[in-house]
């Protein structure tokens, strides 16, 4: 295994061709305050592997791709289970 960082997220945009917005989070203790902090970062990633919004995936960093990615989707840990009922109310139509 190399020395690569390694972060899991969830997809939060998948619009662009190619590319997926990953949003990790992480909670870590306040130095000062000892208090639980939850913050959260969104990545920029290649995805070759089509993930939709909502999946929870790994991503890997690499070398810059363009400007502002810096990451590739390594693999799809748990892919988001989408009812029909739920398509509709998304899409505002209705299918028939």
């Amino acid at each position: 295994m190399n020395k690569r960082r390694r972060l899991i997220g969830t997809v939060t945009n998948a619009k662009t061709a190619k590319t997926v917005s990953v949003e990790v989070s992480r909670t870590y203790q306040h130095p000062l305050y000892h208090k639980v902090v939850r913050t959260s970062k969104v990545y920029k990633a290649h995805d070759e592997l089509n993930a939709r919004v909502g999946d929870k995936v790994s991503i890997v960093e690499c070398a810059p791709i363009s400007a502002t990615k810096h990451w590739i989707v390594e693999k799809i840990i748990k892919a988001e289970v989408r009812e029909a009922g739920e398509l509709d109310e998304i899409s505002g139509g209705d299918a028939e």
